[in-house]
């Protein structure tokens, strides 16, 4: 089972942020945080990285429908989708698989609950594949 589910857009990588936040934006997501990963470690170890960046992207009514099925699945919250440029100048787009991520919990709801957010996240990277 793989952990995540990706595709490739030719775009510069603000162009590509943009389309990101927009197709998941369309499935009910927003972004509640970004990590610029070239900066920090550029700033925390002096170390130059492609650019790498992590989006923290949450769908409220689906957090809380999972939080009230289980109250440590916040752990796992908020779902990442990392937007990088690869050595062809093409940009990744990659968004963790719920339920990979939750398989180690037995909970039968939660694991329906991970779909619909699979369905999205998968959705909103075939929404990409396809622009």
């Amino acid at each position: 089972m793989t952990y995540y589910h990706s595709t490739t857009i030719d775009a510069p990588l603000d162009e590509a942020l943009e389309k990101v936040r927009k197709a998941l934006g369309d499935q009910g997501f927003g972004i509640i945080n970004e990590i610029d990963m070239a900066k920090t470690l550029k700033e925390k170890i002096g170390a130059d990285f492609r650019p790498y960046r992590i989006l923290g992207a949450c769908n409220p009514q689906l957090a809380y429908e999972a939080l009230q099925l289980e109250d440590k699945v916040g752990t796992m919250l908020p779902c990442n989708v990392i937007v990088q440029q690869l050595p062809s100048g093409s940009i990744e787009v990659a968004a963790i698989d719920p339920v990979a991520s939750m398989a180690a919990i037995e909970n039968d709801a939660l694991k329906e609950a991970a779909q619909r957010v699979r369905d999205k996240l998968q959705t909103a990277i075939d929404t990409l594949r396809d622009s």
